[in-house]
């Protein structure tokens, strides 16, 4: 099983897009991400520093993605 990536929210944020979310809206420092399809919401904060591995798994699991499919997308 790979390892989770240190990233940027900003990273997260494009590879959720390139899965089909689209911004729903932005509460202050929160991206609130929305998926279509499978009425899924994800929150995202943006913050100028990296997403710690506990938020980054909540938000992958969030999203029904498998982390192979996330790494993929990043």
């Amino acid at each position: 099983m790979p390892k989770l990536p240190i990233v940027m929210p900003g990273k997260v944020v494009k590879a959720l897009k390139r899965a089909g979310f689209i911004k729903a809206r932005q509460t202050g420092s929160h991206l609130i991400l929305w998926h279509p399809e499978t009425k899924t919401t994800v929150s995202i904060p943006i913050h100028p520093k990296t997403l710690k591995k506990g938020l980054l798994s909540g938000i992958i699991k969030e999203s029904n993605l498998t982390l192979e499919e996330f790494l993929k997308l990043l």
